[in-house]
């Protein structure tokens, strides 16, 4: 114990000492004349904003350039991270009024470039820097046309400069979504500046996005839905700059394009409805819609399981179920351990849910957010089914997963049931957790069936069935204690249980980013016994 120990201390320090050592680096004149060197090439495409507002939430009201204060606008020092992100990157550009000074806007860029031509820690992130670079190219109209050549030489090394880096440093982060939008950064200053090498090396990494970071079924390994449709989002956007601009486009591209489109009509395109799994928060995908009618994008989807998720639908219900496993440590990131949970939609309205997921890795409701207690499933001794970890850089990865397996779906016209097993209780419990959800469609009726299978090593231990739901559904619990009524805004429904007891519950609520609210949840609650136990559950229609 003490060598390992000691192991660990020695490696933290290497870390440390080796990151103290590149930070000097790239901070020396060494590092700032190797990025400094520059292609000569000037900016020849201007891509139309309409195909980056799949990414950008345009303001209605266009802000004037002249109301900024241009003097001392890099001047304030006591900025929040998140308020020094906004600004640094530029995006505020894309609401900016075109009519604004273009002498305004050029006369700020000029002041930043002052201030920070060379690398500096925070303004040169990864993010914020690749941001910056596709805001600057992208506003062209009022950052680049109808500047003096002075200012075009300058506007054009630095962003040659900023490149650089990128290429330098983008493989040297673990972040997928920071190297996502650096790729996007120097494919578009390659297309605009007609820079092969700058061009040929973001396709590149396009590839080796595309062949590390996703499963099979081109779904992204993190199993994270905010995640897929972050990526299908940057994969139109640089397909439709290569469109746009005269370029080839890969077929590989067009391909994960392709099948990350059926993914996203399987989620989100025939729900038009989020899902509280593995991160997701509740989100309206309509102005993403609107831009891939607008650019013909056609998404059709056949299967009812991708990647883990089985979703089963009608017009007036769907139920989703997570039946698949962890994802693979360096992508648990925003990973929630809630194996064999649902959530159940009818007529448009969810009547039960997953918690959510509270985004902000440095705060105490993202380790409780991603525990199986969020989740609509089951929880032994209020333990979750998998670990996690903390790293140095503040989220947690897992440590210890699990596995499912023995899935059957039945999907017919009056009778759907998703039947799957998990592990996660095995090593500690000795349980494995067979859930099967059964659905009468007729009559309206949810037939739970929660199997606990024993195994050599078992320990006896509390159960809970967890069922959540939204901040503004009504519940009340009957005098039986066996029956909890639930009031949608559209019906009413009678969860029962003979097994075990029914209580009900305050919880929190993480649908929103980085946000929560009171809700309640409905639990029935046992003790797991030696022999094989069946604790059978049924939410009817009143």
């Amino acid at each position: 114990m003490f060598l390992k120990n000691s192991l660990s201390y020695i490696n933290e320090f290497y870390f440390i000492f080796k990151n103290q050592l590149r930070r000097i680096y790239l901070s020396s004149s060494i590092y700032n004349r190797k990025i400094s060197k520059f292609d000569e090439n000037v900016l020849v495409y201007q891509p139309s904003l309409n195909i980056l507002s799949s990414l950008i939430k345009y303001e209605k009201k266009k802000k004037k350039i002249e109301n900024f204060n241009i003097q001392t606008i890099w001047n304030n020092r006591n900025l929040s991270y998140n308020d020094f992100k906004k600004l640094h990157s530029f995006y505020w550009l894309f609401s900016i009024d075109l009519k604004s000074s273009n002498q305004v806007t050029q006369s700020i860029i000029k002041n930043w470039i002052k201030k920070n031509q060379n690398y500096e820690t925070r303004s040169w992130e990864i993010d914020i820097l690749s941001k910056r670079v596709i805001a600057w190219i992208s506003n062209s109209k009022i950052t680049y046309d109808e500047s003096e050549n002075n200012y075009k030489n300058n506007f054009n090394e630095i962003i040659s400069k900023q490149v650089n880096h990128l290429i330098n440093e983008i493989n040297r982060s673990s972040d997928l979504n920071d190297k996502m939008i650096g790729c996007t950064a120097i494919t578009l200053a390659g297309i605009a500046y007609k820079n092969n090498r700058f061009l040929d090396y973001g396709l590149d990494l396009l590839k080796k996005i595309i062949n590390t970071s996703f499963d099979n079924s081109y779904f992204p390994k993190s199993r994270n839905i905010r995640q897929m449709v972050f990526y299908l989002k940057y994969f139109i956007l640089i397909r439709e700059l290569l469109k746009d601009s005269l370029n080839e486009i890969p077929d590989y591209l067009n391909e994960i394009i392709y099948y990350l489109g059926k993914s996203y009509d399987f989620i989100w395109g025939s729900l038009k409805q989020s899902l509280l799994f593995n991160g997701n928060n509740s989100s309206d995908n309509k102005d993403f819609d609107k831009y891939l009618s607008l650019f013909r994008y056609k998404f059709k989807n056949d299967k009812f399981d991708i990647s883990g998720y089985t979703i089963l639908k009608n017009k007036n219900a769907v139920i989703a179920m997570d039946t698949g496993g962890n994802p693979p440590k360096n992508y648990s990131e925003n990973y929630q351990g809630g194996p064999l949970s649902f959530e159940f939609f009818f007529k448009d309205k969810k009547l039960i849910t997953n918690s959510g997921y509270f985004q902000d890795h440095n705060h105490q409701l993202n380790s409780i957010s991603k525990t199986t207690a969020a989740h609509s499933t089951l929880i032994l001794d209020n333990t979750s089914t998998c670990s996690f970890k903390k790293n140095s850089k503040g989220p947690s990865f897992i440590t210890k997963g699990f596995k499912t397996f023995d899935k059957e779906v039945t999907y017919e016209k009056n009778y759907w049931s998703i039947k799957c097993s998990h592990d996660g209780y095995l090593s500690r419990y000795g349980v494995i957790h067979q859930r099967n959800i059964e659905f009468d469609i007729d009559k309206s009726i949810i037939f739970g069936k929660e199997k606990l299978i024993k195994k050599k090593n078992f320990k006896v231990s509390n159960f809970e069935i967890r069922f959540h739901l939204l901040p503004n559904i009504k519940i009340t619990k009957l005098q039986d204690n066996k029956s909890v009524l639930i009031e949608l805004e559209n019906s009413g429904w009678r969860l029962f249980s003979n097994d075990g007891l029914i209580g009900i519950e305050t919880g929190l609520y993480f649908g929103n980013k980085n946000k929560y609210v009171e809700n309640q949840n409905i639990f029935i609650s046992g003790i797991t016994q030696n022999n094989e136990q069946l604790i059978e559950w049924k939410i009817s229609k009143i």
